[in-house]
């Protein structure tokens, strides 16, 4: 007798996946509304050198930014 199966447990699915199982059943459109959506604010093409470009432009903040240049 293998171990694996003397440990074994009955098959078991916890409240959350019977959840979303059921929500994806209802709603079958779900995870391409996700991908959409992720699509919309995350997966955006980068411009690298205009970002190198912009990091160069920065100006370093002072420590203190309500502190006058007094001199």
């Amino acid at each position: 007798m293998s171990l694996l199966r003397f440990f074994r447990r009955a098959d078991y699915t916890s409240d959350i996946t019977n959840f979303i199982d059921q929500l994806k059943a209802e709603k079958p459109d779900l995870e391409a509304r996700q991908r959409a959506g992720r699509a919309l604010l995350w997966d955006k093409l980068v411009n690298r050198e205009a970002w190198s470009e912009w990091r160069q432009a920065r100006v370093a903040q002072k420590p203190y930014v309500y502190q006058n240049d007094v001199k």
